[in-house]
């Protein structure tokens, strides 16, 4: 008999636990559970802080946004109603967040706005992925320093969809909802968003 209870034993396989998802963790958190919003952050603080540097163009800058971010989402998430996913609802803090310090910022020199030359349809930004020789290597660093730059003389509307979609890859729906407007108005914009960084980056392409 207890063989049998040994070998049955032997047989079994742990099942690893699935990670908890974010909307369980809101849900203990506004149950009084804090430590939760502490995992919630762990999961985003990478993601938040690229959004931020990506939006407003230095660590300082970016570093406190993101501290401005969280702070923002735990003062307020006994408020969420769990209508979007947690994602949706912290990217918008952000993205406003940084939007608002663009905003009080000395208004920098922007690209352009008169309707850049292309072809109609969607425009591409093809950026290297990094590999190949030294030569390339730097190439391609020089590449993403002037196309950080390059993001950052967009005007807000455009800077905004540009770091959603084609720099943290949210899908148009996604972007609609952090940015509150039509997935139309997202193409829209990111169309002419990615025609002006096409038109800036032309002699690093």
């Amino acid at each position: 008999m207890l063989e049998a209870v040994a070998e049955k034993r032997s047989l079994q396989v742990a099942v690893p636990a699935l990670p908890v998802s974010d909307l369980e963790l809101v849900r203990r958190f506004q149950a009084g559970k804090t430590e939760a919003f502490e995992e919630l952050v762990r999961r985003y603080e990478r993601k938040v802080y690229n959004i931020a540097y990506r939006m407003l163009g230095n660590e300082q800058d970016a570093s406190e946004a993101m501290q401005d971010a969280f702070m923002r989402a735990f003062r307020f998430l006994s408020r969420f109603q769990f209508k979007s996913s947690f994602f949706t609802w912290l990217y918008r803090i952000t993205t406003n967040v940084c939007l608002t310090r663009l905003r009080k910022r000395k208004p920098p020199e922007t690209l352009s706005l008169d309707e850049p030359g292309g072809e109609s349809g969607d425009v591409v930004l093809e950026i290297p992925d990094g590999k190949g020789s030294p030569e390339e290597v730097f190439r391609q660093k020089a590449l993403r320093e002037r196309l950080q730059a390059a993001v950052d003389g967009l005007p807000e509307e455009y800077r905004a969809v540009v770091v959603l979609r084609d720099l943290e890859g949210l899908s148009n729906e996604e972007a609609s909802k952090v940015l509150k407007v039509s997935v139309p108005a997202v193409k829209s914009r990111l169309h002419r968003a990615r025609l002006l960084l096409r038109e800036e980056l032309a002699a690093y392409l």
